[in-house]
C-alpha cells in the first residue's frame, strides 16, 4: 500500500462532498442494477443526509492516497453505548488494498474512545465486497434494527 493516511473531516468539506457523492452514485447504482442518474443520486443524498456526521454526534472520515481521497467511513452514535457504522466505501480503483480496513480500525478506536461497547450496522446484500469486510472483523447477522431505504441485511460487533 502507498502513503495512505486517515483523517477525520467535517461532512460539509469538499473532500467529504466528493466521496460521500461517488458512495451514493455507487449505492444507488448497484441497487438498481445500472448507472445511476444524477437525480437519483441527489435524492439519495437528501434522503440520508450526512451533516450530522460532526462532534458531538458522530465522525467522519476520509482515506487518502498520495493526497487524493479514495474512501469514507462515518460513526453515528446512535444510543448509550452504541454507534452506528455508516458510509463506509472505497473507491473501485483503490479497492483491495486494505484501505476498508484501514477506515474501519479507524472507526472502532474511535468508537472505543467514546466508550460505545457496539457498533452496528445495515445494508445491502448488493454491496458484497462490504459485507465481506465486516464478517471478516467480528460483525455477526443480526435481525432488522432499522429501516433504511436500502438496506436488506444488519450486522452487529461487540466491541472489547
Amino acid at each position: 500500500m502507498t502513503d495512505v493516511d486517515v483523517e477525520r473531516v467535517a461532512p460539509d468539506s469538499a473532500d467529504a462532498h466528493m466521496v460521500l457523492d461517488a458512495y451514493f452514485s455507487d449505492i444507488v447504482s448497484r441497487y438498481h442494477g445500472r448507472e445511476a442518474t444524477r437525480d437519483e443520486v441527489e435524492e439519495a443524498m437528501a434522503a440520508e443526509p450526512s451533516d450530522d456526521l460532526c462532534p458531538p454526534r458522530g465522525v467522519l472520515f476520509v482515506a487518502r492516497d498520495g493526497g487524493g481521497v479514495v474512501g469514507c467511513a462515518g460513526l453515528r452514535l446512535i444510543e448509550a453505548g452504541v454507534g452506528e457504522v455508516t458510509r463506509m466505501f472505497v473507491m473501485p480503483r483503490a479497492r483491495r488494498r486494505g484501505l476498508g480496513q484501514l477506515l474501519l480500525q479507524a472507526l472502532e478506536d474511535a468508537a472505543r474512545g467514546r466508550r460505545l461497547t457496539r457498533l452496528r450496522l445495515d445494508t445491502s446484500s448488493h454491496l458484497t465486497e462490504a459485507r465481506r469486510l465486516y464478517a471478516k472483523h467480528g460483525f455477526l447477522r443480526v435481525p432488522a434494527f432499522s429501516d433504511g431505504r436500502l438496506a436488506d441485511e444488519w450486522y452487529e460487533k461487540v466491541l472489547s
